[in-house]
């Protein structure tokens, strides 16, 4: 294990699942049902994405060293114009209202079992093809180090999950999700331009 690998990786991931859909249902879910119900779901489906993410990027590095370098900056470049030129908007909005949707079959005496059900349904769904799983895959193909990208990718979405069933409507208050979006596509498009450099020599 890497430690400097994990905290990178800790850092983008919770930094571009800030301003994500799956973060605004958690946080719909968390207000309606007790917090740690919705976060033993919502930390069961990020859990399942790392691993199908790291197996993905792990795929990935049987390729020529060249190829993995110009794929991942492919892949990154891709994520960084999602998160600078999408709207947070729409995404919050889908998020929300699908967040919706699943909390209302849930009957109001929920169980663990039901809301944890609903919770991981929610979060799996929405997390197909996310940054967050691009991003992920493309750190386990670049730095050739499965186990650290996939711890660090799980705690940075974890710790997204557990700000956002506990105090993400207070902490909604104090950050613009335009800016989070901003600072992640950024970071997201420098390491594209690393990968495409590394790429070129």
């Amino acid at each position: 294990m890497d430690p400097l690998v994990i905290l990178i990786v800790f850092a983008v991931i919770a930094v571009a699942e800030l301003p994500d859909k799956s973060l605004f249902a958690s946080l719909v879910l968390g207000t309606r049902y007790r917090a740690s119900w919705v976060f033993c779901g919502v930390a069961a489906a990020f859990l399942v994405h790392v691993v199908i993410a790291v197996t993905a990027g792990g795929l990935l590095t049987l390729l020529p060293h060249r190829a993995v370098e110009i794929a991942v900056a492919v892949l990154f470049a891709i994520g960084a114009a999602i998160m600078l030129l999408g709207h947070e908007s729409d995404e919050i909005a889908s998020g929300v209202e699908e967040s919706m949707e699943v909390t209302a079959e849930v009957p109001a005496r929920a169980t663990f079992r039901r809301v944890a059900l609903t919770s991981f349904a929610v979060v799996f769904v929405g997390e197909w093809g996310d940054i967050t799983q691009i991003a992920t895959a493309n750190y386990a193909a670049h730095y050739d180090d499965p186990v650290s990208v996939g711890i660090g990718a799980t705690l940075g979405l974890w710790t997204v999950a557990l700000l956002a069933v506990t105090a993400g409507s207070k902490i909604l208050d104090y950050v613009a999700v335009s800016v989070v979006r901003r600072v992640a596509g950024v970071i997201l498009l420098v390491f594209a331009i690393l990968s495409a450099v590394t790429a070129a020599r």
